[in-house]
């Protein structure tokens, strides 16, 4: 999980708790599940990952103006990938979870929060929102579906368009600091 161009579908789950508009998302059973591809010239080199985190905290309110909230633990992301080693998927872990990719320790939340929402069909919406990754807030499109009580949404970000931001600004800092 070099710095790379790959892609990056979250898919999130969410149980919510009460029958209210305003929902807890149901923490026990509720996880976000990020699927890393690749992408460009070089995806013939890459690597592809499966890794999963609990939602560690999140409200949903399912009423006229529908909004959600979660957050997670980049802490506690998880690589799961079945087919590798265990000692590979803790090599891959720790590269994740490190200063180059992620960065767990020093930006401990990710968080998604929805500003607006359309309904795309029955069980389906689309929500806008702003997902905080790594110290970086980004625009992104979640596609969600209510399927046997269970919220689905999922999104494609790039990793470099997080990744290039936050060069660009530190950037910006080492040459003020000059």
């Amino acid at each position: 999980m070099k710095r790379g161009v790959f892609l990056v579908a979250a898919s999130l789950t969410c149980v919510l708790g009460a029958s209210a508009q305003q929902h807890n998302v149901h923490t026990q059973k509720s996880s976000i599940t990020i699927h890393v591809g690749k992408t460009g010239a070089f995806s013939g080199l890459g690597h592809e990952h499966e890794v999963r985190a609990p939602i560690q905290s999140g409200t949903a309110d399912t009423g006229s103006h529908p909004t959600v909230e979660v957050h997670v633990d980049a802490r506690a992301l998880r690589v799961i990938d079945k087919s590798d080693s265990e000692k590979d998927r803790a090599e891959v872990q720790k590269t994740m979870l490190g200063p180059e990719v992620l960065d767990s320790e020093r930006y401990q939340e990710i968080v998604f929060k929805s500003v607006g929402a359309e309904p795309a069909g029955k069980g389906l919406w689309t929500l806008r929102g702003n997902l905080t990754l790594r110290g970086q807030t980004r625009s992104v499109t979640v596609h969600v579906t209510l399927k046997e009580g269970r919220y689905t949404g999922n999104t494609i970000v790039k990793q470099t368009d997080l990744w290039d931001q936050a060069s660009r600004k530190s950037g910006r800092q080492s040459q003020r600091r000059s």
